[in-house]
């Protein structure tokens, strides 16, 4: 499995709208309708059984293939896109940014969002609500008078008010009690001064909250609030400015306002989490682990410090770690739905595929914060396909009503929006034409190299190791992946690689892989998705025994042809048997969705 930001599967947020992580595990298919001169992939009737029993597919963006159609299928091109896979038209680039890996946890917060604007850079901080010098926290509804003896109202408008009164009684009572006391003794001396800094922050002028903070800390150097102010400030200014060297000030600031004597407890606590959370979002996560590892330890009674700390360590892939957070909170808070969904999601990536059941499905219906986030529905799911479990769907179908997936068979997570969604391509629809010629002419040439490298002394195909078979065996080749060329692998396959230097849209796909797959009989490839719908995937087939080795994206299922080439998106639910009398070898290459601009191209984050 994936880790924890990346992986759709266990690596996994949504459609993310992006440009996760994270696993992948979605495919989907069409209805049968195809060109009878379509010689890329021929339709294999539906005699195959699937691992559970299929929902119908419903999509009102799906264009089928027209049974009309004459002629090579690759004779007509699109006007609109020209062959190397880029828009003729498209919106002038705007400023761009780099993206740093940040913890989210929501998948739908995670989507991406570059189809709108462009992406934000790892300085940017994020918001966090402004506060006084001691700010009031809204205490939860309180349902009920704790004490006293109400006497009989004499008419019922009389009861109204005095219940009303009552109540607004408990609420100031629950405010008070609930703010937190961010001042020490002395400090409530210079609470004026304080409050001052603090407005010119609230109001948004953030230099000169900084400064006038600042002065205080010169005048009041062992004041906690006046430092914390200043802290606050910074990570402000730094939002303001995108500043990683400014956010790297305000997470040092957090740690001296923490260190200082007679800070309040409150603050302590307030000071120390923001200062993980920063460390989290600049990717210094070892840091924000030593960090809430001491908030632990100081508030050993606080379940969402643990949590945070357990999470922590899943952003390091350190399972074993989270594993033993996860099972001390649940060992005092059994019914924590936090704990419960993370601990689930662990077990999976174990492969403890039915002992994760119950803990993802009693995490997701416990609906605590943090729990609703389509990598847990996706994994439960997952988890249920295997176990031969058909109320999978009904998982997906609820992750899918709450945002986090595109449809019940598109559950990639790390997605764009607005970009064409079906499970099958022709080349003209997408535009590389000239690559799918080039494939296809140049088959055997491909085939010969990579059969010449498939003596298990050469150790160029590696065993797949992404926990998607069920059984058999599945090996890859790699030539490039996110964009960038694996080591020599170029040096057992020149020609190959030299044909394919010629396609940016495939080499240069940074979401994507161009690799061999060579796969034995008796293989079986559990349904799973892809993490991102900016990709399609062509498979050229090399090898082929027939009959036997078959391929099902959604509800239709096609067989390879040597010499051909077929396409579809991996981000809809797709499923894999190998079950001829001889190894099945296929090139697949990975291509930018084409409706991406090259600005998304060149800014969306690697996968």
């Amino acid at each position: 499995m994936r880790n924890y930001i990346v992986s759709a599967r266990l690596k996994g947020a949504k459609p993310v709208k992006e440009g996760g992580s994270p696993e992948e595990r979605t495919e989907t298919s069409e209805p049968e309708v195809e060109t009878p001169t379509q010689q890329a992939a021929e339709l294999v009737e539906e005699q195959t059984s699937a691992a559970v029993p299929l929902p119908p597919f419903v999509d009102s963006q799906f264009v089928p293939d027209d049974p009309g159609e004459d002629g090579h299928p690759y004779d007509e091109e699109t006007n609109t896109i020209d062959t190397t896979g880029v828009l003729v038209e498209e919106p002038q680039p705007e400023e761009t940014g780099v993206e740093s890996g940040q913890y989210l946890t929501s998948s739908k917060v995670s989507q991406e969002a570059e189809a709108e604007e462009p992406p934000k850079t790892a300085t940017e901080p994020t918001p966090e609500p402004q506060e006084t010098a001691e700010p009031v926290v809204e205490p939860e509804p309180v349902a009920e008078a704790q004490t006293g003896t109400i006497k009989p109202a004499e008419n019922s408008q009389e009861a109204d008010g005095t219940s009303e009164n009552q109540a607004e009684e408990q609420k100031d009572k629950a405010k008070k009690k609930k703010k937190p006391k961010l001042l020490n003794k002395f400090e409530k001396t210079i609470k004026p001064e304080i409050d001052a800094a603090e407005k010119l922050r609230k109001k948004g002028k953030l230099e000169e909250a900084l400064k006038a903070f600042d002065s205080l800390v010169r005048q009041y150097p062992q004041s906690p609030r006046a430092r914390y102010g200043k802290a606050q400030a910074e990570d402000d200014l730094a939002e303001k400015l995108r500043s990683n060297d400014m956010l790297q000030r305000a997470i040092s600031t957090y740690g001296e306002a923490a260190e200082l004597p007679d800070v309040t407890s409150d603050l302590l606590r307030a000071a120390l989490k923001r200062q993980a959370e920063r460390q989290q979002f600049l990717g210094r996560v070892r840091g924000s682990l030593v960090t809430l590892q001491k908030l632990v330890d100081i508030f050993p009674d606080d379940f969402s410090l643990r949590n945070d700390l357990g999470v922590a360590h899943l952003l390091l892939g350190n399972n074993k770690g989270a594993k033993k957070v996860y099972e001390e909170v649940l060992a005092v808070a059994p019914s924590n739905g936090f704990a419960k969904v993370h601990y689930g999601f662990i077990l999976k990536a174990e492969n403890k595929i039915a002992e994760s059941i119950p803990y993802l499905k009693e995490g997701l219906e416990s609906g605590e914060p943090g729990t609703d986030d389509g990598r847990f529905y996706f994994h439960l799911g997952d988890a249920l396909q295997r176990v031969g479990d058909d109320s999978a769907y009904y998982w997906y179908e609820l992750g899918h009503k709450r945002g986090h997936f595109a449809s019940v068979w598109q559950r990639s997570l790390y997605n764009v929006e607005g970009l064409k969604a079906q499970p099958w391509w022709t080349p003209q629809e997408t535009g590389y034409v000239d690559l799918v010629k080039m494939l296809e002419r140049n088959w055997k040439t491909i085939r010969d190299e990579a059969l010449a490298v498939m003596n298990p002394s050469s150790g160029r195909f590696l065993p797949e190791e992404e926990n998607l078979r069920e059984k058999g065996e599945w090996g890859q080749y790699t030539l490039w992946q996110q964009g960038k060329r694996v080591g020599n692998a170029c040096q057992g396959v020149p020609k190959t690689c030299s044909l394919m230097e010629r396609f940016p849209e495939a080499t240069g796909c940074k979401r994507g892989q161009i690799k061999f797959s060579v796969m034995q009989p008796g293989t079986h490839v559990w349904p799973h998705t892809g993490p991102t719908n900016c990709r399609l995937r062509m498979h050229l087939g090399l090898v082929i025994p027939k009959p036997g080795c078959r391929i099902r994206c959604t509800n239709q299922t096609r067989e390879w042809q040597e010499g051909k080439i077929l396409i579809f998106d991996d981000s809809f639910e797709h499923e894999v048997w190998q079950e001829a009398e001889s190894y099945r070898l296929i090139f697949i290459v990975d291509v930018w969705h084409p409706e991406l601009s090259q600005y998304q191209r060149q800014t969306l984050s690697p996968i």
